[in-house]
């Protein structure tokens, strides 16, 4: 079935991964970035742009009202190219903003506009220390402290608003992406994913799996990734054409 879909962070390296594989099934797209060059750049896509801040709350209202989107995908991210370490350290504080306010105001446009289900990108090593590998029922490291703290905290309000929503919720607990535009070539660190992959999750999240979260990342000793494959049908291996 094809969906009107609103993915929010359109240009970034999920976004980017994703676009090509919602049109290919059929799905309406419109796709919001900060940047009238990237807004350029995904109407030659065949992607209906929106130049928006998911911190206007009121602007983001407006364009989730016009676009009459059935799902909306949540892939903001700010975090800078190729994870540079020299800038990570604001970058935490800007994307743990992303995931509470901007995530706030994305759930709250996507409830006036009567949105039936929203797919969240989230993280797969917020989990507090225990046996592993932990299963999506396993606790967050709330009690984190310093930049990992403010990490997870990040994470937990941004599940807690969408699977608190007025709609179907799901969250992607990401592994370390690798791949285009992500900075990295190869797999890193204790639950990779390749960023096709990762992107091929959500596109299948619009219409399986129940509500709830799951674990998505390459087989691993740090989480079990059996949920994804069961009830989404996920596929570590998959990858766009080259």
């Amino acid at each position: 079935m094809a969906y009107r879909i609103f993915l929010a962070g359109a240009s970034g390296a999920i976004g980017q991964r994703l676009v090509p594989q919602l049109l290919a099934a059929h799905h309406q797209v419109t796709g919001t970035t900060r940047s009238a060059d990237k807004a350029a750049r995904l109407e030659v896509l065949g992607v209906e742009p929106v130049v928006v801040d998911v911190f206007d709350a009121k602007s983001l209202s407006r364009a989730m009202l016009a676009a009459r989107p059935d799902i909306v995908v949540h892939q903001l991210t700010d975090l800078p190219a190729g994870l540079d370490p020299s800038r990570m350290a604001e970058a935490v504080v800007r994307n743990a903003r992303i995931r509470e306010e901007g995530t706030r105001n994305l759930v709250a446009a996507a409830a006036a506009a009567g949105v039936r289900r929203m797919v969240a990108q989230s993280i797969a090593w917020a989990y507090a220390p225990g046996p592993e590998p932990h299963a999506e029922a396993d606790p967050l490291d709330g009690a984190a402290s310093g930049n990992r703290g403010i990490s997870v905290g990040g994470v937990i309000a941004l599940e807690t608003a969408v699977l608190d929503a007025p709609f179907a919720g799901i969250i992607l607990r990401y592994g370390q992406l690798y791949g285009p535009g992500t900075g990295a070539d190869t797999p890193g660190g204790a639950s990779p994913v390749h960023v096709d992959a990762a992107a091929y999750a959500a596109l299948l999240a619009l219409d399986k799996g129940v509500p709830g979260i799951f674990n998505i990342a390459e087989p691993n000793e740090a989480v079990t990734t059996r949920k994804a494959a069961e009830e989404l049908g996920w596929r570590a291996d998959f990858r766009l054409p080259a």
